[in-house]
C-alpha cells in the first residue's frame, strides 16, 4: 500500500477519497456503478450551460440602468470575482474523484450534517431554477404558438420537455452530453451573430465622453450592478457534481471551469458593449437583446433572438437535468438520503431513480412555480455554498490527498481570502426576505435529517 493514498473512511459512510492509479479509478467506478464518459469538453459544456441561461437576455438592461455606458466594466469585475472563486473550487475538485461536488467537499471537511445541508441547498436552487426555466421555455413557445403559453397545452408541453430530458439522461451520460453539445453550439449562434455584427454599428457617442459624464459611477451603483450581473455567471458549480462520471477529473475540472469562465466573460462584455452602443434606451428595455437584434437585423433578427432564448434556456435545463440528479445520488451513497435515490440502472449505468424524482419535482414546479420564489432562495444560497466550500479548503489541504499534477491555487491564501471578501460583499446586498426563506428551508432540511437519523436508529 505504500506510494498511493488509499481509501480512507470516517465511520461507515463518512468522507472518502481514492487512489489516483488507473486500477483504483476503475475499482471506484465499479463501486459507484457509473461509467467515466465525461471529458474536459463535457465539463466545459456543463459549466457554460449553467452560466448562459435566460439571464443574459435580460441583464444588459438592468446593468445599463445602474451604470450607463460604464456597464461593460461590471462584467469584467464579476468575471474577476468569479475567477478567484472558481480557482478555489478548481483546487478542491482535484482532490476528489467521486460524484457529489460541493456536498462532498463540505462533508469531508465539516462532517455529514454540514454536507447534507449544503447538498439540500444546492439541490433546491437547481430544481427551482429548472422548474422556472422550463416554465419560461414553454412561455417563449407562445411567441410562435399562442396556445402554448396557457391552459392544458402548456401543461402537456411542460410534460413533454421534462419527460424527454429525463429519458435522454436515463439512457446514458454520453447521449445526454452529445445533446447538450448540440444545444450549446446552437445557443452560441445568435449571441455570436449579435456580438460580431453589432461591433460594426456601435455609436461611440452613447459611451461616456471626456467631461462631467466621464466620472465613474458611485460605489452603490457598482454594488447593485454586481449583484445583478453576477447571477448571469453562476451555475458553473453544477459541473463539479458528476466527477464520478468524468475521465481524469483532476485535469478535466480545472480546464473545463477556467475555459468556460473565459469564453463567457468575453462574450458577455462584447454583448453589453454592443447593447450600449446600439440601443440608446437600453436601460428601459424589457427585451434588451431582442430589441438590439431588431435594430441590427429588423423583425427577422428579433425572431432569430427569440429562437435563441428557446435554445439557450433549453441548454440550461438540459445541463441541470444531467447534474442535479447526481447530487441526490451522491447524498444517498453518503446515507443522508434514502437508498432509493442511489439506485443505478444496471443496463445503462445512470442514477435512474434520482433522475425520475428530479423530473417529477421539476414538472410540478414548472406548472405551479414562479421566478420570484426562485430568486429569493438562489440569490442567498449560492453565495453561502461558495463560502462553505472555500472555508473547507484549509482542512481539505491537510486531509485529502491531491491528485498528481492537480491544480493548486497560487500565492498561498491570497486568492481564497479575496474570494471570501468578494462573497461577503455580495451577501451584504441580499435582502432580508431571501435570508428568511433560506433559513426556513434549511431548518426544514435539518428536521428531515434528524427524523432520518431517528428512523435509522430504530
Amino acid at each position: 500500500m505504500s506510494g498511493a493514498p488509499w481509501l480512507a473512511r470516517q465511520g461507515q459512510a463518512g468522507p472518502r477519497w481514492r487512489c489516483e492509479t488507473r486500477a483504483g479509478a476503475r475499482r471506484m467506478a465499479r463501486e459507484e456503478g457509473l461509467i467515466r464518459q465525461i471529458t474536459p469538453w463535457g465539463i466545459w459544456v456543463l459549466a457554460v450551460n449553467g452560466m448562459i441561461g435566460a439571464g443574459i437576455f435580460a441583464v444588459p438592461a438592468g446593468a445599463a440602468a445602474a451604470m450607463g455606458g460604464w456597464s461593460p466594466l461590471i462584467y469584467l469585475v464579476c468575471a474577476a470575482l468569479l475567477g478567484v472563486i472558481i480557482a478555489c473550487f478548481a483546487e478542491i475538485a482535484t482532490r476528489f474523484r467521486e460524484t457529489g461536488g460541493p456536498v462532498l467537499y463540505v462533508s469531508t471537511a465539516f462532517g455529514r450534517f454540514a454536507g447534507y445541508q449544503t447538498g439540500m441547498a444546492v439541490y433546491a436552487t437547481r430544481v427551482t431554477a429548472f422548474g422556472a426555466n422550463v416554465n419560461l421555455l414553454v412561455a417563449t413557445f407562445g411567441f410562435f404558438w399562442a396556445d402554448a403559453a396557457e391552459g392544458p397545452v402548456r401543461i402537456v408541453l411542460i410534460a413533454l420537455v421534462v419527460g424527454a430530458l429525463a429519458l435522454l439522461n436515463i439512457s446514458g451520460a454520453r447521449p445526454a452530453m452529445q445533446a447538450m453539445g448540440a444545444l450549446t453550439l446552437l445557443k452560441f449562434l445568435p449571441l455570436l451573430a449579435l456580438a460580431g455584427v453589432g461591433l460594426f454599428f456601435i455609436d461611440p457617442g452613447l459611451f461616456p465622453q471626456a467631461g462631467d459624464q466621464f466620472a465613474l459611477p458611485a460605489f452603490s451603483a457598482w454594488g447593485a450592478a454586481a449583484l445583478l450581473v453576477i447571477y448571469a455567471f453562476v451555475g458553473w458549480e453544477s459541473a463539479l457534481i458528476p466527477a464520478g462520471e468524468t475521465k481524469n477529473p483532476a485535469r478535466a475540472m480545472p480546464l473545463g471551469l477556467f475555459w468556460a469562465l473565459g469564453v463567457v466573460a468575453v462574450l458577455y462584455v462584447v454583448i453589453q458593449t454592443v447593447a450600449v452602443g446600439v440601443l440608446p434606451d437600453l436601460a428601459t428595455s424589457e427585451r434588451a437583446l431582442v430589441d438590439v437584434a431588431a435594430v441590427l437585423f429588423g423583425p427577422v433578427g428579433a425572431l432569430f433572438l427569440t429562437a435563441g432564448v428557446i435554445v439557450s434556456v433549453g441548454g440550461n435545463i438540459a445541463g441541470t437535468m444531467v447534474t442535479a440528479p447526481r447530487l441526490t445520488y451522491a447524498m444517498a451513497r453518503e446515507q443522508t438520503l434514502p437508498a432509493w435515490f442511489g439506485k443505478v440502472d444496471e443496463k445503462r449505468h445512470t442514477p435512474s431513480h434520482s433522475i425520475v424524482f428530479f423530473a417529477g419535482l421539476g414538472f410540478v414546479l414548472a406548472v405551479f412555480g414562479s421566478f420570484v420564489w426562485l430568486a429569493m432562495i438562489s440569490a442567498f444560497v449560492r453565495v453561502l455554498v461558495y463560502l462553505a466550500c472555500i472555508a473547507a479548503m484549509p482542512r481539505l489541504r491537510r486531509i485529502a490527498p491531491q491528485a498528481e499534477g492537480g491544480f493548486v491555487v497560487p500565492w498561498g491564501w491570497t486568492i481564497p481570502l479575496l474570494a471570501v471578501g468578494g462573497s461577503l460583499v455580495l451577501l451584504s446586498q441580499v435582502g432580508w426576505q431571501s435570508i428568511a426563506y433560506t433559513g426556513l428551508y434549511l431548518a426544514g432540511a435539518a428536521a428531515l435529517y434528524a427524523m432520518m437519523g431517528w428512523l435509522k436508529a430504530r
